[in-house]
């Protein structure tokens, strides 16, 4: 048995999904405000000084904290219609190929599970996910920030045992770096031109 495990964000994708799904929702603006406000933690993460999930988790509740469910989720789904135009072809015609020879295919992402699951119907993903509380979003995480070794733990959590299939992986960042590690064979920015 073949799984093959592709991240979304720069592997799928041309872009990271957050950021522009915070200018989609919250317009250029209020975007760039946001980001300037949290500039100095963005850029201690990417120092890698500051966690990437506690980071993460700013920037949404900045954005998002007290929004309604209902409008989230409508949010979520606009968004996946009308950005279809980021994902990356010569990914998308792969990851085709392998659901079409039989072989089981997930994607796990750090970002919200809310909108990624969105863009590719039918396909299992394994996300961060948002809390709720009385039909509105808290600003936190449900799951810890699917990231790194929370990417393999949460991966091997759905699919545990290890020496019974084999394992393909495909990302493009620091945060995919633990899964590429326990594949049998891993693909680091094989879709960049």
């Amino acid at each position: 048995m073949k799984i093959y495990a592709f991240d979304f964000d720069g592997t799928l994708t041309t872009r990271d999904t957050l950021i522009d799904f915070i200018r989609f929702v919250r317009g250029d603006k209020a975007t760039l405000l946001g980001l300037l406000r949290f500039s100095p933690l963005l850029l201690l993460m990417k120092m890698g000084i500051y966690p990437n999930g506690k980071c993460k988790r700013q920037l949404f509740t900045y954005f998002f904290k007290g929004m309604r469910e209902g409008v989230f989720n409508d949010f979520c789904e606009t968004y996946a219609r009308k950005r279809k135009s980021i994902l990356r072809p010569a990914a998308m015609e792969k990851l085709r190929e392998v659901q079409q020879e039989g072989h089981t295919v997930v994607v796990v992402s750090a970002n919200m599970d809310s909108w990624v699951r969105l863009f590719l119907p039918g396909i299992e993903v394994i996300g961060t996910k948002v809390e709720v509380m009385n039909e509105r979003l808290t600003g936190r995480f449900y799951t810890r920030n699917c990231y790194g070794k929370e990417k393999v733990r949460r991966f091997l959590e759905r699919f545990p045992e290890r020496n019974t299939y084999e394992l393909i992986v495909y990302g493009d960042s620091r945060g995919d770096h633990e899964l590429l590690d326990i594949a049998d064979e891993g693909y680091y920015k094989p879709f960049r031109k």
